[in-house]
């Protein structure tokens, strides 16, 4: 399960300027790659996660979005190194998140 709170906090933080303070811990945003994206990893729920400032140059709809001048933050299970969540101007948008029974039918899928 996603703390959806603690990841908009990650997400506003790392777009900021200094560290991101996560449960009481000042973490260290660093800059990677050509581009010197930002990011910054954390636990969450006993999951090491990594946040990722997205790549504008990618021509995926969260590299438009950041072209465009959104704030777009990609959320990563480092164990698993699969993308849980993107945050675009802080609100948090969950992947592969499986709808229940009721909810696939009242939808008619």
């Amino acid at each position: 399960m996603l703390d959806l709170d603690l990841m908009h906090s990650v997400a506003i933080q790392l777009m900021g300027a200094g560290p991101a303070v996560v449960t009481g811990e000042s973490l260290r945003v660093q800059r990677v790659g050509r581009l010197r994206l930002k990011t910054v990893r954390f636990r969450m729920n006993g999951r090491d996660l990594q946040a990722i400032e997205q790549n504008p140059d990618k021509p995926s709809r969260w590299g438009q979005l950041a072209r465009a001048g959104h704030k777009v933050v990609q959320f990563k299970d480092v164990a698993t190194n699969q993308y849980v969540a993107v945050a675009v101007d802080g609100e948090i948008h969950e992947y592969g998140r499986v709808r229940d029974n009721t909810e696939r039918h009242e939808s008619g899928s």
